[in-house]
This record gives C-alpha cells, sequence and structure tokens, in this order.
C-alpha cells in the first residue's frame, strides 16, 4: 500500500497558512488587515506565518501607502498556486483511499 501522506507539503500543515493559502487561492490580492480578520489571528501570529509563506516562495508581498497609512498586501505566487493545489489533490487521494 502507498503512503497515504506522500504529496502533502509540511508547509500548509498549519492552520494558518492553510487558511492564508485558501483566501489567497480565490482571491487575487489581500491586506495584512483583512487576512487577520478573516482569520481571527494575532498580529504577530500572522506575521510569522507571512514570512514562512514569504520564504519559500509561495506568496508575494506588496508594501504601498494609503494617503498617510502603509498598506501591505498578499497575493499567490505561479510557485505557490501549484504547491497548494498539489497539496489539497494529495489531501483529496488520501480522503479517497486512492492507491
Amino acid at each position: 500500500m502507498k503512503n497515504p501522506i506522500t504529496g502533502l507539503n509540511k508547509i500548509f500543515d498549519n492552520r494558518i497558512r492553510l487558511g492564508v493559502m485558501s483566501v489567497l487561492m480565490v482571491n487575487e490580492e489581500i491586506s495584512f488587515n483583512g487576512l487577520k480578520q478573516l482569520l481571527e489571528v494575532t498580529d504577530g501570529n500572522l506575521a510569522t506565518h507571512l514570512v514562512t509563506l514569504e520564504e519559500n516562495g509561495f506568496i508575494k508581498v506588496h508594501k504601498g501607502f494609503i494617503g498617510r497609512k502603509t498598506n501591505t498586501t498578499y497575493s499567490i505566487t505561479r510557485t505557490g498556486e501549484k504547491a497548494f493545489t498539489d497539496h489539497v489533490a494529495a489531501l483529496e487521494n488520501m480522503i479517497k483511499g486512492i492507491r
């Protein structure tokens, strides 16, 4: 029997990173505050997970200003999209019990 967890991406083991990637798969971009509200997490917790996703090339960070306030938004990269799609497919295969 094939190992059922083959193909799962360890980066997406964490629920917050899984949530960030899920949100970015269906939104072109989203602000830090938008992610924080959707996922109901603290600034520091979210920031830590965003750094991990950025360091792995899965998301892009866009820093700018709205008036005098800083505005940071995030979008998914092609690499991130492929990695997440592969992860979801591996989960589906595991659930279906495909051998």
